[in-house]
C-alpha cells in the first residue's frame, strides 16, 4: 500500500514510531517495563527532551505536540540504546557534575556525583588554611571534571590535570574552554605523577579501583573505558604507585585525597601509612555510607 502524508506512524524497519509526544512517552514507558534494570522513565523523558529541545515539564503538559519525524527516529534509536545499558551521559554528550554541565564522551569515564566529595575534601581544606593560590594536581583527571570545578571555585589557583590518555585530555580541554578556565588549567600527558615536578599543596585522584576480575562482571565495562576503570588483580595497582609518587611531590602539610572502593579503606591506610607514618589519615564516607574518600593531611 502506498503511504501518505497522513499516515499515523511512520515506520523504520519493524518499529513503528510515535507521531506525538504523547505516543513517544507511551512507547517509552512499554519499554522501560520490559527493560526497567538499564532503561527508567526519567531516562527516557531526558532522551526525549534532548531531542526536541524542550523541557520535562513542557513534555509532560503537551502530550498532543505532533513530533517532528527525524525526532521522533533520533528518539527511537536512543532509546533502542538505552534500553541496551549504554549510559545517558553519552547518549547525550553531556553529564552535570557539582552543578555544572561536563562535555562527556566513550574515552572517558562519566563523572559520578560520589566524586564531588574529592572536590568537597579539597575546598574545605583549602579554606581552613586560607591558601590563596593552592597549587592542586588532579590525576587521571578524565573529562576534567574535578580540576574545572576547582578553577572555577578557586579563581587564583594553580591547577594541573593529568591523563594517560590523549583522548581523555582533549575532553578536559574541550570543558576548559566551555567554562573559561582554559587558560588557568595546564593539561599534562602522563603517567600518574611521573612527569610533574611540584611541589603542591594538593593532590587529587580518582584513579581506577575496579579489580580486573570484578570488571569482567560489571556491565559498565561494556561501555566506559577499561583504562579508566581497571585497577588490576586488586583494584590498587595504580593507587599503589600515585601513594608511592606522591611523598617527593607533596609539601610537608599537604593534602592527598584518593577516591576508593567501599572495601578498599583498609588496605589503602595501610598504603598511605607505609609512606607517610606521621600523616592524619581517615576514611570519608559517601552519602550511602560506604567508605569513598581517603584523606591524608601530611605532617
Amino acid at each position: 500500500m502506498r503511504s501518505t502524508g497522513n499516515e499515523r506512524f511512520k515506520r523504520v524497519g519493524e518499529q513503528a514510531l510515535p507521531r506525538t509526544i504523547g505516543e513517544a512517552l507511551a512507547y517509552a514507558r512499554a519499554l522501560c517495563a520490559t527493560r526497567g534494570e538499564v532503561l527508567t522513565p526519567n531516562t527516557a523523558q531526558a532522551l526525549l527532551a534532548y531531542v526536541t529541545g524542550r523541557g520535562r515539564a513542557w513534555l509532560l503538559a503537551h502530550p498532543e505536540e505532533v513530533l517532528a519525524p527525524q525526532d521522533a527516529e533520533r528518539f527511537a534509536i536512543l532509546l533502542k540504546r538505552a534500553a541496551e545499558g549504554e549510559p545517558l551521559a553519552y547518549l547525550v554528550g553531556e553529564r552535570e557534575f557539582y552543578g555544572f554541565p561536563f562535555s562527556v564522551t566513550p574515552d572517558v569515564l562519566v563523572p559520578r556525583p560520589e566524586t564531588e566529595a574529592l572536590v568537597d575534601v579539597a575546598l574545605e581544606w583549602i579554606s581552613a588554611r586560607g591558601l590563596a593560590a593552592p597549587r592542586v594536581v588532579d590525576v587521571g583527571t578524565g573529562s576534567g571534571a574535578i580540576a574545572v570545578t576547582l578553577a572555577l571555585k578557586l579563581p587564583a589557583a594553580q591547577i594541573i590535570a593529568v591523563d594517560i590518555s590523549w583522548e581523555a585530555l582533549l575532553i578536559a580541554q574541550i570543558n576548559a574552554v566551555r567554562h573559561s578556565v582554559a587558560e588557568r588549567l595546564a593539561l599534562v600527558l602522563g603517567d600518574l605523577l611521573e612527569a610533574l615536578i611540584g611541589p603542591f599543596d594538593v593532590i587529587l585522584a580518582n584513579l581506577p579501583y575496579v579489580s580486573q576480575a570484578e570488571l569482567e562482571a560489571l556491565e559498565v565495562g561494556r561501555w566506559e573505558p577499561r583504562v579508566a576503570l581497571n585497577g588490576g588483580a586488586d583494584g590498587l595497582h595504580l593507587v599503589r604507585r600515585l601513594i608511592d609518587q606522591a611523598p617527593k611531590r607533596l609539601v610537608r602539610g599537604g593534602l592527598l585525597a584518593l577516591e576508593i572502593g567501599a572495601e578498599q579503606g583498609p588496605p589503602v591506610i595501610a598504603l598511605c601509612r607505609a609512606v607517610f607514618p606521621q600523616a592524619e589519615i581517615a576514611i570519608l564516607p559517601d552519602l550511602a555510607g560506604h567508605d569513598r574518600i581517603v584523606r591524608v593531611i601530611t605532617r
